[in-house]
């Protein structure tokens, strides 16, 4: 059983989770923004409008928890504002923690720097998100690890949508214009060294094309966009 902050984190009396004592060497963990109106997939919204956003989003949520639900490794959700204790993340499956940091990338590398200091041997991260990602991806990205040092998995936008490694390397978190072109790029720069796994590059979803023509988001889309 883990340790709880007595800091709460909302007016609910939700605990973030400072403490998680491994049951798995391997360790993934999810970022995640809080579901709110106006305040997640901005850029998306300006096609398809917030409301429509923000259901999008929900079912993002939701596919992200259908495919790390079931793998054979300890997850960790990291909420952008306040923990709930009753949403999409079963606290019996999913640790509970909050993002602290300045910067995306100050926020991925106290992540990785907490998890390899519980005593994992491999973690991930992942966005919560990516429609175009299974649980047998993640398998493999985790078996990547057995030979090398860094998974990447490349997004079409020039980013990447996961990141692995099997032990902290700071560079990866800083000198980066995170949500542009160039971050996979610099990323790779800093790897050059290192023994890296590319997987195969997807894409994410970040505006109206990257969704359109897709089933699967048609219920979500207002009248004149279906």
């Amino acid at each position: 059983m883990g340790l709880l902050s007595k800091k709460d984190t909302d007016s609910e009396k939700d605990f973030e989770t400072e403490f998680h004592f491994p049951t798995s060497d391997k360790a993934l963990l999810i970022f995640t923004r809080n579901p709110e109106l106006g305040k997640v997939k901005t850029r998306l919204a300006s096609g398809v409008g917030d409301a429509a956003a923000l259901e999008i989003y929900k079912f993002l949520l939701q596919h992200t928890v259908n495919i790390t639900q079931n793998l054979s490794v300890d997850k960790q959700v990291y909420y952008s504002e306040k923990i709930r204790a009753s949403d999409y993340w079963d606290k019996n499956t999913f640790t509970k923690k909050l993002q602290h940091g300045d910067d995306l990338g100050a926020r991925m590398q106290k992540a990785f720097s907490g998890a390899f200091a519980s005593g994992y041997k491999k973690a991930i991260i992942i966005g919560s998100d990516m429609y175009d990602l299974s649980q047998k991806d993640l398998e493999e990205a985790f078996a990547a690890l057995d030979e090398h040092d860094f998974v990447v998995g490349p997004a079409e936008d020039g980013g990447y949508y996961l990141l692995g490694m099997t032990f902290l390397k700071p560079e990866l978190f800083s000198n980066k214009t995170w949500g542009t072109e160039t971050v996979l790029k610099d990323t790779l720069a800093d790897l050059s060294s290192e023994s890296v796994k590319l997987l195969e590059t997807r894409n994410d979803v970040d505006y109206y094309e990257d969704i359109k023509g897709i089933e699967a988001f048609k219920p979500f889309l207002p009248e004149h966009l279906k």
